[in-house]
């Protein structure tokens, strides 16, 4: 073999070398961060994913009344005031961004996105019991399609855009800016879901967005705990439509969600003999409507962002909520009333550049304040009772006698090119009602006796590197 033969299939080597490379480069986008959180908790909370994902803190949970405290000599005390301190990487995050690709007048793109999540294993019998080594769980997941340049005019065009697989609710997209893992929740939707989405941008200032939308990690409640097999039975997908209207830097989002779940296709009737429960399929069914408004104004260094939503249920989308049995029927069958809450928040942001900016690494400090409001305002028909006056059914995943709840949350966020450092500090009050007396009122569901309020504060640090 020659030497120039020799040199020619180097060269061959070398140019498919940066063929490849090249397209790595123009279609794979690899990213994601290490992210820890320190947190402290003054009192015992509803909480998940290692006890960072915060809700709100529980109610009083007194170890003897004030008349057995004043027989026994012990101090009257709350067992639930008990303060708490963690610090975990579990976030830390891993995606890839799929993009370039186009075959006639059609785009296609996708993304994988995964983190650390929550441990294996628990010990003992405490709130606190996780431990063992994090697991590593699908985010999202989703392929797209997409086509631009459609003519609607002489001179307006629309695009329309087409999702399908894992990725955020459409009621969930827009988050606040606060650093905590909960992103606002309770107080705003949060839950990412199997959907088919299209986005179509109408011109310059409008969208309409239109989805069918599964359940999988974030699921409704029902008999048998949370499960996405409500929704199975029911066999209808759940549909959200919205519309958006963009220019300016202004952003507003209204739209409606409708969910319709079976929570039992089995149910019993008497026999004949007036004795004997006979197994029987039923075909319960709950639908709900759940409107929302979003808006949103970024101008320079400064953003504010507000969002409302009127729930039905809810519980499917990590906020208070859920629903009960209102009627029980001859053939086994149940009917059912949601529960109807309100929640909204606000956030805003400031902040830009500080020192020098001349070097690799740009500095900026930012303020953000973060406000969140909710009211439960209970059923939306009676609940159905036993002879006993108890319940005959009423699924809730949290505390089912909250009745409001409020959370204010100031926080520095202070970043270094790839690096942030920020610290949070959160408020959280709820409103509870004393379930000894009386428990949930079967004509709105509400715990509205001896009402009081119950409040944590939790100061939080996270670090986090960006690559």
């Amino acid at each position: 073999m020659t030497a120039l033969s020799v040199m020619a299939q180097e060269n061959v080597k070398t140019e498919k070398k940066e063929t490849v490379k090249s397209h790595l480069v123009q279609h794979f986008k690899l990213y994601g961060f290490v992210r820890n959180y320190f947190a402290y908790d003054s009192r015992e909370s509803l909480s998940g994913t290692g006890d960072l994902y915060n809700y709100q803190p529980r109610d009083v949970n007194w170890n003897q009344t004030p008349e057995q405290a004043a027989a026994s000599g012990v101090e009257r005390q709350d067992l639930n005031a008990q303060s708490t301190f963690r610090f975990l990487s579990l976030t830390t995050r891993l995606g890839l961004n799929i993009v370039g690709y186009k075959w006639r007048n059609t785009e296609f793109g996708g993304k994988i996105e995964a983190d650390f999540y929550a441990g294996l294993s628990t010990k003992g019998s405490g709130v606190h019991s996780v431990s063992g080594t994090a697991q590593f769980r699908l985010r999202q997941a989703y392929m797209t399609m997409a086509w631009d340049s459609l003519r609607m005019g002489d001179k307006a065009y629309a695009r329309v855009d087409l999702l399908l697989g894992q990725a955020w609710h459409p009621m969930a997209a827009d988050l606040s800016d606060v650093i905590a893992l909960n992103s606002g929740a309770p107080f705003g939707p949060f839950s990412r879901t199997p959907q088919v989405k299209m986005d179509a941008r109408l011109g310059n200032y409008f969208t309409l967005t239109g989805a069918l939308i599964w359940q999988m990690q974030y699921c409704s409640i029902g008999p048998d705990g949370q499960s996405a097999e409500y929704i199975g039975y029911s066999k209808t997908p759940e549909a959200y439509l919205g519309v958006n209207v963009h220019a300016n830097g202004f952003l507003a989002r209204a739209g409606a969600d409708v969910l319709s779940i079976c929570p039992r296709h089995t149910g019993t009737v008497l026999a004949a003999d007036g004795k004997t429960q006979v197994a029987v399929r039923v075909n319960d069914r709950l639908t709900t409507a759940s409107p929302f408004i979003y808006l949103q104004y970024k101008k320079g260094e400064f953003s504010i962002k507000a969002k409302s939503v009127f729930m039905e249920a809810g519980e499917h989308m990590n906020m208070n909520g859920g629903y009960g049995v209102k009627k029980v029927n001859a053939d086994g069958s149940w009917e059912y009333t949601p529960t109807r809450t309100s929640s909204s928040w606000l956030s805003i942001v400031y902040g830009g550049k500080v020192g020098a900016q001349e070097d690799k690494h740009p500095q900026k400090l930012q303020g953000i304040l973060f406000g969140g409001y909710v009211r439960n305002f209970g059923t939306k028909d009676p609940l159905a009772t036993k002879q006993d006056g108890s319940l005959v059914g009423f699924y809730y995943p949290r505390a089912s006698n909250m009745n409001q709840m409020y959370r204010l949350s100031p926080t520095l966020l202070y970043t270094v090119g790839k690096f942030q450092l920020g610290c949070e500090y959160e408020i959280t009050s709820v409103q509870y009602g004393d379930i000894a007396q009386g428990g949930i009122n079967p004509a709105n569901g509400l715990c509205d006796k001896g009402l009081h309020w119950v409040t944590n504060h939790r100061v939080q640090l996270m670090t986090k590197y960006n690559f």
